[in-house]
């Protein structure tokens, strides 16, 4: 099967609304809502770096897409289309297959077509690029924190490392506890109804890609201001919540691959209810740095550092 069969037979369909042309031109032709501000991301995701060599392809299919969808939702914004690079050692047509097909089904369950992209022989590598908009001023940032705020997170935090640990080896966990945490670090969900329902209401926004302390780090030097976290208060899993403690810091500090929304809000402000659970960590305080306590108040001592891809 030569690339361009390869494109047709799994990547290409109709142009859908508000694409006049889609897949398989030299570039796509978009048609934006009057008004409206784009907002554009991409992330990458390799072998061996981001995924496990034996993920289920369909999962794969799902994170790479969700991954990027998770930024459109960090920001409010509506997800319009979405470009695929993608880099294969062979042309494995059962593998395309389950990978399209999970691709497929995030993509059309969040209203988003994919619109172009390109296809090559390499190490196994997925590049997606999302294009989303929303109204003029109310993009989501992370500049927007301010002093008295208090600090939110969606959904829980820390399964998706749990998961890690027991590839690692470092944890073991019974058949059913451990697929619930893999779910979770390979079917994440990007919280795009939450974001969009946070226009107006949240102060700055962003997803937890790389684990809370370092993505919530960046939200406070873009806003210049500090905050101090209520470990006690972070919202896991029953799984997550058997483990030791320091364990159970360690994933919910700085897991990383969570793809839940952490944002800030003036005290007192009426959150959105889009069936998502919500839960008030921490506030925002002018003195700069982040700060962790327990739930008496105690400083909590942790060493610990989110993921960077250049440090280890």
């Amino acid at each position: 099967m030569g690339e361009f069969d390869l494109i047709r037979r799994f990547f290409q369909r109709p142009a859908a609304a508000g694409v006049e042309v889609g897949v398989g031109d030299d570039c796509a032709v978009l048609v934006p809502t009057p008004g409206a501000r784009w907002l554009v991301s991409s992330d990458m995701l390799v072998e061996g770096r981001h995924f496990l060599s034996t993920v289920d392809p369909a999962r794969l299919g799902h994170k790479a897409l969700a991954v990027n969808l998770s930024d459109l939702a960090a920001c409010g914004a509506t997800p319009r289309g979405f470009t695929l690079a993608l880099a294969l050692p062979r042309v494995d047509e059962a593998w395309l297959a389950a990978f399209a097909r999970g691709l497929w089904a995030l993509a059309d369950a969040s209203a988003i077509p994919l619109i172009g992209g390109d296809t090559t022989q390499g190490p196994l590598n997925l590049c997606i690029t999302v294009f989303g908009e929303a109204p003029p001023g109310q993009a989501l940032l992370r500049s927007g924190a301010r002093a008295g705020d208090e600090v939110w997170v969606s959904g829980e935090l820390g399964d998706a490392r749990l998961a890690l640990e027991v590839f690692r080896g470092t944890v073991s966990l019974p058949g059913e506890a451990f697929e619930q945490v893999r779910r979770a670090m390979e079917l994440p969900t990007p919280r795009l109804a939450l974001g969009q329902a946070l226009r107006g209401i949240a102060t700055a926004a962003l997803d937890i890609s790389d684990g809370l302390l370092g993505d919530l780090g960046h939200l406070l030097a873009a806003s210049g201001v500090g905050a101090t976290l209520d470990v006690d208060a972070m919202p896991r899993s029953a799984v997550l919540a058997q483990q030791p403690a320091a364990l159970q810091r360690t994933c919910l500090l700085a897991g990383g691959d969570d793809y839940e929304l952490v944002f800030t809000a003036p005290p007192g402000a009426r959150l959105p209810d889009v069936g998502v659970p919500l839960t008030r960590i921490g506030r925002i305080e002018a003195e700069p740095g982040l700060r962790v306590v327990d739930a008496r108040g105690e400083p909590v001592e942790h060493g610990l550092r989110s993921f960077d891809h250049f440090k280890t």
